[in-house]
């Protein structure tokens, strides 16, 4: 009897300990309240890609002796991007170069990213004397694989660069050369030698490769097989990170999930989206896109909801900063996606920092300092009922 009682006991403990702690430990968070995590219906093999790119971006801290350096912005991919989420005004990135569009005349002197900081014995990058500069807060990075498998052809379909049909709206692509490593997708257009941006504050990087590269080499100084080749048209014999490396970031930057809206069922939520439609945000913001064929199935023939046509607007003389990028003036700036605003000050420090340089403290602050081909918007959004006006916020907070 004892014996019985002895293994009844054992048998029970295991589960009224698991009973307290789980009255005791926080529960994982929701999926929409979140904004890290992979797509559905990775294979074994890409679920391991993943997590080694995770492992990568947030976890990997470059010091000197690992090659950071000798001047750099920070000394990990996550310091930017906490979360996945966007970046603070600390981790703000500064770009300079000129206000016309021939070339960046001062790559030779560092540009086109103020690289402020150095290890010990090198001095940080200064702006050069007659170079134009704007501030770039750093982005969230979910849903930038559904991004990247849309087609050329799509893009182009909302763009109206001369404004054909009268709205006062004229969304272009801003039209960039590619680095000499660059994977041209499928049905690729090409004009003039150029092809179509996506991804930065000015649409000036053609791919996640690009932007993976790009990053490693300008935030944090750390040189690759693919910046050497682009750079010097050659190899370099000890690279400071591998091409495994950097194909596993990009691929778990390429299949990280898209936000998830919550509360849309709210009877708010829904009255501010007719908002939203109504005083015409949507020209711009496209709540809905479809990708094309993409070489990851889980992102192949999708609709998303970014909520952007990832194109270049002009933005009106208030957001002018004096700096081009590619074929973008600089009043010209593409549409961010606004899928996630509501995570936001998630990893913003407990408030919101908006547009591209984050001097927008809140969400009405940010739809204010809107001008250009924006101006109607902004003015029906001010001719808003304080009601109408709190319904339209909520709306953008649940995205």
């Amino acid at each position: 009897m004892k014996k019985t009682l002895l293994v009844l006991s054992l048998l029970i403990a295991p589960v009224v300990i698991y009973l307290s702690c789980s009255k005791v430990l926080p529960g994982a968070p929701a999926d929409d309240e979140i904004l890290d995590g992979p797509v559905e219906s990775l294979t074994s093999e890409q679920k391991r890609m993943f997590l080694r790119g995770d492992v990568a971006f947030n976890d990997e801290v470059f010091t000197k002796e690992t090659g950071l350096g000798p001047i750099f912005v920070a000394t990990s991919c996550g310091t930017c991007h906490a979360g996945d989420g966007k970046g603070h005004p600390f981790s703000t990135l500064t770009r300079f170069g000129q206000s016309d569009t021939i070339s960046n005349q001062f790559l030779h002197l560092g540009g086109p990213q103020l690289q402020h900081r150095g290890i010990n014995g090198f001095q940080p990058e200064t702006i050069p004397a007659g170079a134009t500069f704007s501030s770039f807060t750093p982005p969230a990075n979910t849903g930038l694989g559904f991004l990247e498998a849309v087609s050329d052809a799509t893009l182009l379909s909302l763009a109206d660069e001369n404004d054909a049909d009268g709205d006062g709206i004229s969304g272009r692509p801003n039209w960039i050369a590619v680095p000499q490593y660059a994977m041209l997708r499928p049905g690729t257009v090409v004009r003039g030698g150029k092809y179509i941006g996506r991804f930065g504050k000015k649409a000036a990087v053609y791919d996640l490769l690009q932007q993976t590269v790009n990053a490693y080499n300008q935030d944090m100084g750390i040189n690759s097989s693919y910046e050497y080749l682009n750079t010097y048209n050659g190899q370099i014999a000890d690279p400071e990170v591998t091409n495994q490396t950097v194909q596993d970031v990009v691929f778990y930057l390429q299949t990280l999930k898209a936000p998830v809206q919550r509360t849309p069922n709210d009877a708010d939520v829904q009255a501010g989206r007719q908002i939203f439609q109504t005083i015409n945000c949507g020209k711009c913001h496209t709540p809905q896109m479809q990708t094309g064929s993409s070489p990851i199935a889980a992102l192949s023939n999708k609709t998303f909801f970014p909520f952007s046509d990832f194109l270049l607007h002009d933005m009106g003389p208030g957001l002018n900063d004096g700096y081009t990028e590619g074929t973008a003036v600089p009043a010209e700036w593409r549409t961010p996606p606004l899928w996630g605003l509501g995570l936001s000050k998630n990893s913003q420090g407990g408030r919101y920092f908006l547009l591209h340089d984050g001097r927008a403290r809140s969400i009405e602050e940010a739809i204010n300092l809107h001008g250009g081909e924006a101006q109607g918007s902004r003015n029906a959004f001010q001719q808003l009922s304080a009601s109408d006006r709190a319904k339209l916020i909520k709306f953008l907070e649940s995205l």
